[in-house]
């Protein structure tokens, strides 16, 4: 049995957005509080962290994180790996294994050029990075690792499967192949903004649209804004096989 804990289901402005005083901002439905999107996953001893949000510190200390087998990261915006710097406690013995694609790595080393000098100062965080490709399997200890390709509006980015779990953060479309590889899912966990069209982000009814299409036994919302609504009533409008995901949600797949 392998478990997943959302420690972030918020868009990049996290939910309450700073300035806001909107309903859903002003909620005390603790479902309607997003940090920002990060997700670790359990496998027996192996622990692999999604994303490395801004938030990170909070999340790890709230989730009771004590250790991390590797981190896999989807895309280099500072939403999904603003909180690098954080997992310092986490690099003490050894480097932490970091897996994305060969230009998000190249932002990792361009935005903590620190952690990768020859004479790193001591306490810094120290990355083992490795480069993957869509496609193409990759294993961290026992747990194999698909990465599939979407597009983040023009950008290339990537979610992952591993096993009859799949996550997908911040797509707009997915290619044919992609599709293919998710098919005869437990759980998919893919993104939704809000209700009104973005430029890189799916809407509530598009995500909707390729969950019926992937038809999972179970689908779960992330990164939703303030727009997206309150929980709570916005819930009752989903299809049976279909929730939102929320911060410190725990689920057994």
């Amino acid at each position: 049995m392998a478990q997943i804990e959302f420690l972030g289901t918020g868009t990049s402005t996290g939910v309450p957005q700073p300035l806001c005083t909107c309903e859903v901002c002003n909620s005390t439905d603790p479902r309607d509080k997003r940090l920002r999107c990060s997700s670790i996953l359990k496998f027996d001893n192996t622990h692999i962290l999604i994303d490395c949000s801004p938030d990170f510190r909070y999340q790890a200390m709230r989730a009771g994180i004590d250790h991390i087998d590797a981190l896999l990261l989807t895309h280099a915006h500072t939403d999904h790996m603003g909180g690098l710097d954080d997992l310092r406690p986490y690099c003490t013995y050894d480097p932490m294994p970091i897996y994305a694609e060969d230009r998000v790595l190249n932002d990792v080393r361009t935005r903590l050029p620190y952690c990768f000098m020859e004479n790193p100062y001591p306490g810094i965080p120290r990355f083992d990075t490795h480069i993957i490709a869509p496609n193409t399997p990759f294993s961290v200890g026992n747990v194999e690792i698909l990465p599939l390709r979407v597009m983040h509006y023009n950008l290339p980015i990537v979610g992952y499967r591993l096993g009859n779990l799949a996550y997908i953060t911040d797509c707009l479309t997915m290619p044919d192949e992609t599709i293919a590889q998710l098919q005869d899912l437990d759980i998919l966990i893919i993104n939704a903004l809000r209700h009104t069209e973005h430029i890189s982000h799916q809407t509530l009814a598009s995500a909707l649209s390729v969950i019926e299409k992937l038809a999972p036994r179970q689908a779960y919302l992330i990164h939703m804004s303030h727009n997206m609504g309150l929980h709570e009533e916005v819930s009752k409008q989903l299809p049976a096989n279909v929730k939102f995901a929320y911060d410190g949600l725990v689920l057994d797949f």
